[in-house]
This record gives structure tokens, sequence and C-alpha cells, in this order.
């Protein structure tokens, strides 16, 4: 079990989804569970090789990270209440292989809050946990937080990404009220992800991808804190940037 701390405010406010607006909200709590491995996998720069390996990286302390950086963004308009919750049950939910699997199976993501996070009974739940994205238009896909490396008979290119997705989910019926994958930054790799990605710069070294890497931590980290505070804004859950 994990137990995060955050700050809470006497502030309130409504949420708007789209064009429905919700009833008013007063308390959240912020759920994290993006960062617990570094998948690191190599291939053409149409395909990946069938031999991605993952990689331990809790030490880094990213879901902490993260649910510091929605509070800072957060607690201007909600009482953001600290959460005790099993990251790693979160962590294992995958998305389904079929499309709209989950209007027959049920949203696993419903029960977890309802039975894995204390305390219950807040206005609503922000669940943030991994994103899967097609690698170019290959029909590959990537999830979390990974390094790709693309070989061709000229040239070695390196690309790094982290990939999530945010849910809001009413704390009385669980239901999932809206959901949005974080978008790409600024789509400067060469081959493009549905999410913040970035290339390897020639002048950061960046190792095997094993977890030891502080230069690798730096450049997962920086994506995460340029991309959040945009995706907060644009579900309505923090000020417009």
């Amino acid at each position: 079990m994990v137990v995060v701390l955050a700050v809470s405010t006497g502030a309130c406010a409504t949420f708007e989804t789209g064009e429905t607006k919700l009833r008013a909200v007063k308390t959240v709590g912020i759920i994290s569970a993006v960062g617990d491995q570094m998948t690191v996998a190599k291939g053409g720069l149409t395909s990946l090789d069938n031999g991605s390996r993952h990689f331990p990286i809790d030490s880094w302390g990213l879901d902490d990270l993260i649910v510091q950086r929605a509070t800072a963004a957060l607690q201007g308009r909600f009482q953001v209440q600290p959460l005790t919750y099993n990251r790693a049950a979160f962590a294992a939910v995958k998305e389904p292989a079929v499309a709209g699997a989950n209007l027959i199976q049920g949203d696993p993501f419903k029960k977890l809050v309802r039975t894995e996070v204390a305390p219950q009974g807040l206005d609503a739940y922000i669940v943030i946990t991994k994103a899967r994205a097609s690698i170019g238009g290959s029909g590959r896909k990537v999830e979390g937080v990974g390094l790709i490396t693309y070989s061709t008979v000229m040239e070695s290119y390196s690309q790094i990404y982290a990939l999530y997705e945010i849910r809001i989910v009413d704390g009385k019926t669980f239901e999932a009220v809206e959901k949005m994958a974080a978008p790409p930054l600024d789509n400067t790799g060469r081959v493009r992800l549905a999410g913040p990605s970035r290339p390897i710069d020639q002048g950061l070294p960046i190792g095997s991808g094993d977890g030891n890497d502080p230069n690798l931590r730096a450049a997962i980290v920086d994506l995460i804190a340029r991309s959040l505070p945009t995706t907060l804004s644009d579900m309505h859950l923090a000020a417009v940037l």
C-alpha cells in the first residue's frame, strides 16, 4: 500500500467536461500508477523487434512526483485529500484487446477506486495511469514509460516516451465521467507517438535504459513535468495555461 501526502485548501469548483457541466465538486484525491517500469525496445523505423525488455524504476519516484505536480495544479480550486491506495493494482490494469470490451466486462477502475482506495466518500478521484500508443503507422504499440532505439543501415535514432491518461472518477457512483490521454508535446520525434515523447539529443548520453541512468530519469521527468499541467488544463481541472 502506498501513502501519498497532499495539501488541502477550502476552495470548491465545478467540473466542465466538454459541453457537459457536472455537479459542484469540493474534495478530490489523486492516484498515480505510471512509473513502475521502463520498457526498452529496438527495431527499424517502421517496426519493433519482439524482444522488448522491462526494468523496474520504482526508485525514480515518478508517481510521487506526478501526485505532487497534480496537487500543486489542483489545490487552488479543490480540497486535495491524501490517499492510501494499492498502486500495483492500478498499474496492472491493461487496455482491453478489443475496443468496447469494458462495456461488457465492466470498467476495472470503477472496482479499484471502490475497493483499493482510502478514504472513500470524496467527491471525485483523479486517476492517472499508463496509456498506449501506436508507433508511427505500424500496428505495434508501446505503453507507459520507455525508450525506443531505431536502427537502419545508415544511422541509429533513439526516442523516449511517457504515455499516460487521466480519468475523473465520480466518488459516489465510481463512474469515469471523463478520460483524456496526455497529448504530444511538440511532435519533433522522427517516429510519431500519440503522447509525450522526444528524441534523445546527441549531447545527452543515455545508457541501456535499465533504470540506473540519471540522465534518462531526468529526461522522462521533463516530459511529465511539461505535459501534466496542459493535460489537466484541457480537462478543466486546473487553470488554463
